[in-house]
């Protein structure tokens, strides 16, 4: 099972990588021949090796069609099982070798903390105050959300991280002395491996239930406890470092750089499954996780702070002033607090009675553990203890600046739609005679708003009996005004929002439901037109003296990456998002009103991923003030965040690229790249356009040659794969768009129209070629954008996609002719990449990324065979017919090639 490929001294890729690969193939080997026998192991030898020959794969695809039915899912679950091993390999490699950024881009240009601190010292006059300005003020909110490509199961996810500690462990182990106690060490923990990946080999890949939202939330606390909590103090420390070592000064106690939200539990846009019974529960679960890692924290304080001295601040904060452990009196009451709150959420969550003693308070607020562990934290430097003031004590108030006492903050979103229909209903019982309110002009539905805000009188009848739509919404946000714990909701987001009325609408249900409570509330703007027109909302809207009042100068604006790359196309959707960015931000500033933007990305190019430090440093100049808000999405949250060393080094990522986007700004455009970036936009949508809308046989094409009927079968997430369940590819959200494409290779949302626009380029403009290299070189916003679609290429194959083709599209069909002409336009594009720059192969300056796409492929390619060939054999068979193992063997594939492939969602 691990990769024979020759080094020669040559191979890009670590040895220490390439050592752990092989280990941990060799294992699977042994565990897959102890279950099936080693003739089984020399078929998947035989399959391999079928895999690497350069035949386009002839001798594979004829081993592959005369597998009997018995041997498709052992095979499926080998491959499979190699790929995610291969991924934990990597992952610790990245964590030893610092090499953040995973497969998403093509070369690494990450800088650490302290480099971009001493460019900005040697470049800035008043640099060190500069740096402890912004870092004291920074805000970087990391958004989880529950747009599931995430197909592993949270059972296999902890077996694959105790692996990973496994290789850890080895690493450490392997540069001792070689005695034979640490001989004997090697052996246990080589074979606790085998142990774990025996485990993870005779256990079901997959849910046998599509998570419930709850169940999305409760993967996202575990992430939190599993990770995050351990890996913001030590990224913490480290910021504190440098910060104290370049200018003099520590981090401020109440600083957070980086902090985390959630959609999960509050995400119902198109998700009947998310009520507000549900984000009710996610609420009380958030804060009950939160109670329970305190209560840890809170016990070691308690063990640990057992010194006498200390200020009268803190003596006059307990009843015994001569106690002779006056931290630990403190600190015992606290956990009191702690605990009772804890035992309060869980009767809470299990709709039970509580009764609260007396004497306790029950914590509401992160000040309240905030204010009395930093009176501990001046008592011991007061007291000249500043070693353990700096020890655990800083890490639990950390944690609080990062985690308040919610985990994260919840954020809510719905459909603009919803809530039209849900005033529309209130107002028909109101005023009966009146026109629908969704048959008002934009001028008459604002004139409305604005006057039902400034009254005092309510709108709303608590008593009426509203449809379930319409009180399932004032539920919703009464949620807003019952939740005692403000700091647990975050923003509410309006997706397609496209007039300022739909956010007014928003404010007054606020205004209505939420007693008073005041929620940020964001527009999502995602398709090309409201892109294009999303300057003209928030300039209309901010001219409102009405509005303006409600908001604190402050406003938030969500960027969508997803949509609008479906929409248009990715490259005219990528131009509109910088385009509506440079525009959002001039209106803000004309208004005199911070904005903050919030970037809807997911993992993949078509849905706005890459790697994070360049992708902020390719906003627009002065969009990331030293605030920024951005979606983790699918299993880019594992791949980022899913281990400590992980998490530590995506947040050195994120706070660099803030840091220098704020600090150091890129020049803004010329001109002339402005008007060629227009041009180009314009004609890649045109094509993409004339055949993803306009050509008949798309959509057929489309759902034949995809495995997008099973794409809905695996038990992902809790969200349907429609927003409506008839229609055609504009009902289909971008998570199974994108993962359809790219489970044959084709990744068609990512290129399609470029080729187009690249080529007219050229041919009409002499110094076309001198243009786009000169963008390239001096446009960070641009050369991701060639990056990008370079590391797109790399993956493609249209070979694969042609033996999709070969086996499910009948000869005589129509969809045979646009099936080979996509795959010429792949091919073409691919040229015109090279051309451009100025390269023989792709990837050429990136080899490393190079030969891990190529080392992968032999892994990945079996299982592509074998998908088309299960779609192949189950073409005309219901769903029910279909035997248990075959269905599990498709769903398989798909996780499998998702795992070799890496950023799909």
């Amino acid at each position: 099972m691990l990769p024979r490929d020759s080094n020669n001294g040559k191979n890009p890729v670590d040895e220490s990588l390439r050592a752990n690969i092989r280990l941990l193939g060799d294992s699977l080997g042994r565990t897959i021949g102890r279950d099936l026998g080693e003739d089984f192991v020399e078929k998947i030898e035989i399959i391999r090796k079928y895999a690497k020959r350069q035949d386009h794969g002839v001798q594979l695809h004829e081993y592959l069609r005369n597998l009997p039915d018995n041997h498709l899912l052992p095979v499926a679950r080998a491959f499979n099982q190699f790929l995610q091993l291969a991924n934990i390999a990597e992952q610790h490699h990245r964590i030893y070798s610092r090499s953040i950024d995973d497969d998403n881009h093509s070369k690494d240009d990450r800088t650490g903390l302290m480099d971009i601190f001493q460019r900005i010292i040697k470049e800035k006059s008043n640099g060190k105050e500069l740096l402890f300005e912004t870092f004291s003020k920074m805000r970087i909110e990391l958004v989880l959300t529950a747009h599931p490509t995430e197909t592993i199961r949270r059972t296999l996810i902890r077996k694959y991280d105790l692996i990973e500690e496994c290789l850890g462990f080895l690493e450490l182990l392997n540069r001792q002395p070689n005695d034979k106690s640490v001989s004997n060490t090697i052996q246990r923990t080589r074979e606790r491996l085998e142990e774990l990946i025996s485990q993870a080999w005779h256990t079901n890949e997959f849910r046998h239930e599509k998570p419930s939202p709850v169940d999305e939330a409760k993967w996202g606390f575990a992430v939190i406890e599993n990770s995050l909590w351990e890996a913001v103090t030590t990224f913490s420390r480290h910021l504190d470092q440098c910060l104290l070592e370049t200018t003099g000064k520590r981090l401020p106690l109440h600083a957070a750089p980086i902090r985390f939200a959630s959609w999960m539990g509050g995400d119902r846009d198109g998700n009947p499954n998310v009520t507000a019974a549900v984000t009710r529960e996610v609420l009380l679960l958030g804060r009950w996780q939160a109670a329970e890692l305190y209560i840890y924290d809170l016990e070691k304080l308690i063990e640990e702070l057992s010194m006498k001295k200390a200020s009268d601040e803190l003596l006059n904060l307990i009843d015994n002033k001569n106690a002779n452990e006056p931290y630990r009196v403190l600190l015992k009451h606290l956990l009191l607090q702690v605990r009772t709150t804890r035992d309060w959420l869980k009767a809470q969550l299990d709709n039970k009675l509580f009764d609260i003693p007396k004497d306790i308070e029950l914590i509401h607020s992160y000040k309240q553990l905030q204010k009395p562990l930093e009176i501990c934290y001046r008592s011991l430097c007061d007291n000249k203890l500043e070693l353990i003031a700096n020890g655990i004590l800083l890490n639990t108030l950390r944690r609080l600046a990062c985690f308040g006492v919610t985990s994260t903050k919840l954020d809510l979103r719905q459909e603009s739609t919803r809530h039209t229909q849900a005033l529309e209903e209130i107002l028909l019982y109101i005023l009966p005679d009146n026109d629908k309110y969704s048959e008002w002009s934009e001028e008459k539905k604002q004139e409305f708003l604005l006057k039902e805000l400034n009254s005092k009188r309510p709108l709303i009848s608590y008593r009426q009996k509203w449809t379930k739509d319409t009180q399932e919404i004032l539920d919703t946000f009464e949620i807003i005004g019952k939740e005692n714990n403000e700091e647990a909701l975050g923003t509410y987001i309006i997706s397609m929002a496209g007039q300022p009325s739909d956010i007014l609408l928003v404010a007054l249900f606020v205004k209505e439901m939420a007693n008073g409570k005041i929620l940020p509330i964001a527009p999502l703007f995602e398709t090309l037109n409201d892109l294009d027109r999303s300057g003209d909302v928030i300039n209309r809207l901010l001219s409102l003296e009405g509005y303006r009042k409600l908001i604190d100068n402050q406003q938030e604006v969500m960027i969508g990456y997803s949509d609008s790359a479906k929409d248009a196309g990715q490259l005219a959707a990528a131009w509109a998002q910088y385009r509506a960015q440079e525009r959002l931000l001039e209106i803000c500033q004309k208004h005199n009103v911070a904005l903050t933007l919030f970037h809807g990305r997911g993992g993949t190019v078509a849905r706005g991923g890459g790697p994070a430090h360049t992708a902020i440093l390719s906003q627009p100049p002065g969009s990331v003030n030293n605030s920024i808000r951005v979606t983790e999405q699918g299993e880019m949250i594992r791949f980022k965040f899913g281990l400590p060393g992980l998490a530590v080094l995506s947040m050195e990522i994120y706070a660099c690229a803030v840091l220098e986007a704020s600090v150091l700004p890129k020049p803004k455009l010329k001109d002339d790249w402005r008007e060629e970036m227009n041009k180009l936009a314009n004609r890649a949508h045109r094509t993409y356009n004339s055949i993803v809308r306009e050509n008949p046989d798309f959509v057929s094409y489309f759902r034949k040659i995809t495995p997008l009927n099973s794409l809905s079968k695996l038990p992902l997430g809790s969200r349907p794969a429609k927003r409506k369940q008839d229609g055609g590819v504009e009902t289909l959200r971008a998570i199974p768009w994108i993962f359809a494409w790219t489970q044959i290779r084709l990744m068609l949302p990512a290129w399609l129209g470029t080729d187009d626009a690249f080529e007219e380029f050229l041919n009409s403009n002499p110094d076309g070629m001198k243009r786009l290299r000169e963008m390239i070189n001096s446009w960070p916003f641009f050369r991701m954008y060639i990056d990008m679609l370079e590391m797109v290429l790399a993956k493609a194959d249209a070979d694969i996609a042609g033996y999709y083709e070969q086996r499910l599209i009948e000869p005589n069909s129509s969809m045979k002719k646009l099936s080979e002409s996509l795959r010429e336009r792949l091919d073409h594009i691919r040229k015109l990449v090279l051309r451009i720059t100025d390269q023989k192969e792709i990837l050429e300056r990136a080899p490393q990324l190079a030969h891990t796409i190529t080392l992968r492929n032999s892994y990945i390619e079996p299982l592509h065979g074998l998908q088309a060939e299960l779609m192949q054999r189950n073409l005309n068979k219901k769903q029910e017919d279909i035997p248990e193992d075959i269905s599990r063997a498709m769903m398989t594939t798909m996780a499998g090639i998702a795992a070799g492939l890496r950023n799909t969602g």
